[in-house]
């Protein structure tokens, strides 16, 4: 009698699938690291002279573009994020949710860049606030100023759109009530109020 063998293809070569995910997992973080620290090291000083190019030296430019900044890049980002919110139940709302949430990072980039102008404390931070100090004036500040109002703007877009919506339900409530008060039939007029 011949004694059953067991097939090579049960038995997978390799790594378990965990291990492999853990290791991707570990090798995505030190990267992340990496690039955390070269870009710690350049984009604040990067950024303080790009918006010194902007400026010029001028304090009215400087208060422009910090509130054009400021302003755009908070209202912009909140109504993407907002989007992420509201699509939620929808088929197919992944795709759109990731869509949305990314654009909301890189419009909400220039802020976050002028955050770690401000609130770093590496070289290239200290480096960054000396050339706002210098060449960008008033940049800063009105940034701070610009965000404020792009959170204003937001929630005031906000509260419309909920109003809007509170409407156009009492207005289908009403054209409920009203057609439940028509005549039956279209020969027969509504009897005369006293």
């Amino acid at each position: 009698m011949t004694t059953p063998e067991t097939s090579p293809a049960t038995a997978k070569p390799g790594m378990p699938p965990w291990a492999k995910k853990a290791i991707g997992i570990a090798v995505m973080a030190v990267v992340l690291v990496i690039a955390y620290f070269i870009l710690a090291a350049f984009l604040p000083r990067w950024w303080a002279q790009r918006i010194a190019s902007l400026a010029n030296g001028s304090f009215s430019a400087g208060i422009a573009w910090g509130l054009l900044f400021g302003l755009v890049c908070t209202l912009v980002p909140l109504i993407f994020f907002r989007a992420v919110w509201q699509v939620r139940k929808r088929k197919h709302a992944r795709i759109i949710q990731i869509t949305a949430l990314a654009l909301g990072v890189i419009f909400a980039l220039p802020n976050l860049l002028s955050l770690t102008v401000v609130l770093g404390n590496n070289n290239a931070a200290h480096a960054g606030e000396r050339i706002l100090d210098v060449d960008g004036p008033g940049f800063r500040g009105a940034s701070v100023v610009g965000a404020v109002l792009g959170v204003a703007l937001f929630l005031g877009l906000v509260a419309l759109g909920y109003m809007y919506k509170k409407r156009g339900k009492d207005l289908d409530k009403m054209r409920g009530e009203l057609k439940q008060h028509e005549p039956q039939s279209k020969g027969e007029a509504p009897a005369p109020e006293i």
